[in-house]
C-alpha cells in the first residue's frame, strides 16, 4: 500500500468516524503516520483528501450493489452495514456538514448520488422487465432512509425497508 492508499484508508475510517468538519490535520497525520507536510503533498487539502476518500467509497459501495434485483440491493446494504458500519450514508453527512459550499466535495457526492440513482433505475428496471421511475424514487428513498435509520436501528431497519421494498416490488408487478 502507497502513501497516498495509506492515507486514505486512515482518512476515511476518521471521517466516517468523527465526520469531515471535527477530523483535524493533527488528527489525520497521526492515523496516517506522516507529517503534515507529506500529507499535504499526498492529499493537496483536507478538501481534496475527502473527495478522495468519497472516491474510494463510491468505488467499494458501487461494487457491493452490482445486483440483479431490488431484494438483492437490500440484502447488499444489510451486508454493508453489517461489515462497514453503521453510520449513516457518509456522502449525506459530508454534504450536510459543508452545506454544498466545498466543490471538492460536493462534486464528489453528486457525481455519487447520480450513478447511485441510476443504478437503482436499472435494478428496478431488471426486476419489473421494464422502467418505472416512481418505484425506482421509492426504492432510493428507501434505502437512503434504512441506510440511516440503522444508524439507532441496526440491520433491523434494512431488513424493515426490504420487506416494504418486496411489497412495492410486486405491487408493480402485472
Amino acid at each position: 500500500m502507497d502513501q497516498t492508499q495509506k492515507l486514505t484508508a486512515a482518512a476515511e475510517q476518521l471521517f466516517d468516524r468523527h465526520g469531515y468538519m471535527a477530523t483535524g490535520i493533527d488528527k489525520l497525520t497521526e492515523a496516517a503516520g506522516m507529517s503534515s507536510r507529506t500529507l499535504y503533498k499526498h492529499a493537496g487539502s483536507k478538501a481534496q483528501l475527502m473527495a478522495r476518500v468519497l472516491t474510494e467509497r463510491d468505488r467499494r459501495f458501487m461494487a457491493r450493489i452490482e445486483v440483479q434485483s431490488v431484494d438483492a440491493l437490500f440484502a447488499a446494504l444489510e451486508d454493508w452495514v453489517r461489515i462497514e458500519g453503521n453510520r449513516g450514508c457518509l456522502f449525506l453527512r459530508t454534504r450536510a456538514e459543508t452545506g454544498g459550499d466545498t466543490p471538492e466535495i460536493s462534486e464528489a457526492v453528486t457525481a455519487h448520488k447520480i450513478v447511485f440513482t441510476q443504478r437503482i433505475g436499472r435494478i428496478v428496471a431488471m426486476d419489473l422487465g421494464r422502467e418505472d421511475q416512481a418505484l425506482s424514487d421509492q426504492i432510493l428513498i428507501l434505502f437512503e432512509g434504512a441506510s440511516h435509520a440503522a444508524v439507532y436501528r441496526g440491520t433491523e431497519a434494512v431488513t424493515a425497508a426490504r420487506v416494504a421494498a418486496a411489497t412495492l416490488v410486486e405491487s408493480a408487478k402485472p
